[in-house]
């Protein structure tokens, strides 16, 4: 399986973050250990969503538009 996850950091909760994983608890954990150049100045984050796909591609394509302003303006109304 492949997860689209969605992050909101705890010390800055305007700070939100998408990634793609096969482990959503392990990436959350490396996150809050500061092991991603993108998400350790807002540590610690908590999960606020995950989506998991069959297909890598679909994954890919899914966590490619949560980036985009159409992506974010979702998640903002349907994840968060």
């Amino acid at each position: 399986m492949h997860f689209v996850y969605i992050i909101q950091s705890i010390a800055d909760p305007d700070q939100y973050y998408s990634g793609l994983t096969e482990d959503v608890e392990k990436r959350l954990r490396d996150h809050n250990c500061g092991k991603s150049k993108h998400t350790a100045k807002f540590k610690p984050w908590q999960l606020v969503s995950y989506h998991f796909f069959r297909n890598e591609n679909t994954a890919v394509a899914f966590e490619k538009y949560l980036k985009t302003g159409s992506g974010r303006a979702l998640a903002k109304k349907r994840f968060r």
